[in-house]
């Protein structure tokens, strides 16, 4: 496989796994955030700077900068998870930009605009990827199933009658966010590893829209619409690279595409692409046996 396709795969790896995240917060839970980008920056930065500091390998500093990033999380959920939901949504924008605003002033320790670059080349990163997007997705889809799961549902069904049943909404809501911080911050050192120079401007808030658009797409309910979505919609821009419009390449309308998607997914199919459906391998196999069994009944008809 040519560099260029490893390279596309790991995009995509990089973004299931950050969309898988926002769904474990917004498709489980109803907490809308357009902020997770932020934490994607926490954890590279941590990783990659204790790693130039103290000379340990990556993969061991990686704990300090998800240790770091559920810190941060923790500390930013106290007093905002009590808001309303659209409060909530409204303050997660400004604890991003404030983050990536830190970023930009703490300058003699992330090299501010110019980028952090002082990250190892790591071989044969695309095997390490598809296992995190592997790791990651089975466990948000055992947490979906999961009696945590069930109340994150019944919290984003009805917050009040969640209440009524026993369940700590506000504990709860401190999980479920710190979790979908720690899943953004192993979004973030991958994408470190791959690009290998980091940018507060890559991870403002028109990424977190982004990968919020790329979990409205394949279905707020569906883990499996967040994770096919997340790799298609990533991969789009370089399908349209060389197609041209106006004498320049489609992929620099990429917004504007997503935003024509995203209007059509709401007005005609406002549960995303799969609604609420999951593939699984027993439906997968009843499926499978259902047309295996109609394939014998015809030919006994035919005889």
């Amino acid at each position: 496989m040519s560099s260029y396709y490893v390279g596309l795969v790991i995009q995509a790896c990089i973004s299931i796994i950050a969309v898988t995240g926002i769904f474990a917060l917004t498709g489980l839970a109803g907490m809308f955030s357009l902020g997770q980008a932020a934490y994607m920056a926490v954890g590279a930065y941590v990783t990659f700077i204790l790693a130039a500091n103290t000379g340990l390998p990556f993969w061991i500093t990686s704990l300090g900068g998800i240790a770091t990033c559920a810190l941060v999380a923790w500390v930013a959920a106290l007093p905002t998870v009590r808001m309303r939901k659209d409060y909530f949504s409204l303050i997660s924008v400004g604890l991003g930009q404030a983050i990536t605003a830190l970023l930009i002033t703490f300058s003699d320790i992330t090299n501010g605009s110019q980028g952090y670059s002082k990250i190892p080349k790591v071989e044969h990163l695309m095997p390490l990827a598809i296992l995190l997007v592997v790791l990651v997705v089975f466990c948000i889809r055992n947490l979906k199933y999961s009696r945590f799961g069930r109340m994150c549902i019944a919290l984003k069904t009805d917050e009040l009658a969640a209440k009524s049943f026993g369940i700590n909404v506000y504990q709860l809501k401190i999980k479920i966010y710190i979790l979908a911080s720690i899943v953004a911050s192993l979004a973030g050192i991958l994408y470190g590893l791959q690009n290998r120079v980091l940018l507060p401007e890559s991870f403002g808030w028109t990424a977190s829209s982004e990968q919020e658009i790329f979990l409205f797409f394949g279905g707020t309910n569906s883990l499996t619409g967040a994770v096919f979505s997340a790799a298609f919609l990533k991969c789009l821009p370089e399908i349209f690279r060389n197609v041209t419009l106006f004498g320049q390449s489609l992929q620099e309308y990429r917004t504007i595409i997503y935003c024509i998607l995203i209007l059509l997914i709401i007005n005609f199919r406002p549960t995303g692409l799969l609604g609420e459906r999951e593939l699984s391998l027993g439906a997968l196999r009843k499926r499978f046996s259902r047309g295996k069994s109609s394939k014998v009944k015809g030919g006994k008809k035919h005889e």
